[in-house]
C-alpha cells in the first residue's frame, strides 16, 4: 500500500514522458517561429531579476569560501601562485554554473510548477483549449526560451562576482595581489572552457523550465497536489542538473583524436 502511494504521489514514470514530449513540441515550435513575444518578455522578467539577488549573494560567499579553503592547501604545497587557476578550475567550470542553476531551480522552476499546477487544477488549461490557444505556445515555450537566455546571463554574473570576491579574499587573507590572481585565472581558463560554461547554462535552463512546466501540467489533487508537484519538481530539477553536468563533463573532457 505504501509503495503504491509513493508512485501515486511522485508519478515520475508518468511525468518523465510528458517532459520529453514537451521538449519535442517546444523544439518544433521554435523551428516554425512560433513564439509569443509578449509572454516571452514577461517570463524574462520572472527568470532573471527574481533570482539575481540570490545568485549574486551566494556566488560572492561561495567564491570567498573556495579561496579560503584552496589557499590553506596550496600554501602547504608551496603553490600559492596557482590559487587563481585552481579557483578557475573549481568555481568557474563547475561550482558557478551548478550554484546558479540550483538557485534558479528553487526560485524559478518551483514557481513554474506552482503557477502551471494551479492553472491545471482550476481548469484554466482546459479554458485555453476552448479558446483555441495551445498551452505549449502560451505557457511552455516562452518559459523555456526565457530560461535559456537568462540562466547563462545569471551564470556570467555569478562567475564575475565569484572572481571578485575570491580575488578580494586572496589579497586580504593571503596577501596575493589581484593582478596575480586574475592572471592565473586567465592562464588556466581557456576559450573552450567558456563555451562549455555557456553550454551547461543553456542545458540547465532547459531542464529547469521543462521539468517545472511538465510537473505543473501533470498536477492532480487540488492545493495539496500543487505543493507536492512544486516540491517534486525542484528535487527532480536538481537531480537532472547534476546528471546533465556529469554527462557534459565527461563528453567535454574527452580529448580530440589526433588526425
Amino acid at each position: 500500500m505504501s509503495e503504491s502511494r509513493f508512485f501515486h504521489q511522485n508519478r515520475w514514470f508518468q511525468r518523465f514522458p510528458v517532459t520529453l514530449l514537451l521538449a519535442g513540441q517546444v523544439f518544433v515550435r521554435l523551428l516554425r517561429g512560433k513564439l509569443q513575444r509578449a509572454a516571452l518578455a514577461e517570463q524574462l522578467g520572472v527568470a532573471g531579476p527574481r533570482a539575481l539577488g540570490t545568485v549574486l549573494l551566494m556566488s560572492g560567499l561561495a567564491g570567498m569560501i573556495c579561496v579560503m579553503q584552496m589557499g590553506r592547501e596550496l600554501i602547504r604545497y608551496g603553490a600559492i601562485e596557482s590559487m587563481g587557476g585552481a579557483f578557475a578550475l573549481a568555481f568557474c567550470r563547475e561550482l558557478g554554473p551548478l550554484l546558479t542553476a540550483g538557485i534558479v531551480a528553487g526560485q524559478v522552476g518551483g514557481t513554474y510548477a506552482a503557477e502551471v499546477g494551479v492553472m491545471q487544477i482550476t481548469e484554466q488549461i482546459d479554458a485555453l483549449h476552448m479558446l483555441r490557444t495551445n498551452p505549449v505556445d502560451y505557457l511552455v515555450t516562452p518559459r523555456v526560451v526565457a530560461c535559456c537566455v537568462m540562466v547563462p546571463i545569471l551564470t556570467t554574473f555569478a562567475i564575475t562576482i565569484g572572481l571578485g570576491s575570491g580575488a578580494l579574499v586572496a589579497y586580504q587573507v593571503y596577501g596575493q595581489p589581484p593582478d596575480l590572481f586574475l592572471n592565473s585565472v586567465r592562464f588556466f581558463l581557456t576559450l573552450e572552457d567558456l563555451w562549455a560554461i555557456v553550454l551547461k547554462a543553456v542545458v540547465f535552463g532547459v531542464l529547469v523550465s521543462l521539468i517545472g512546466c511538465s510537473w505543473g501540467l501533470t498536477t492532480r489533487g487540488g492545493a495539496k497536489g500543487v505543493g507536492q508537484s512544486t516540491t517534486a519538481a525542484v528535487v527532480n530539477i536538481w537531480v537532472a542538473i547534476f546528471l546533465a553536468d556529469l554527462v557534459l563533463s565527461l563528453v567535454l573532457a574527452i580529448p580530440p583524436i589526433p588526425g
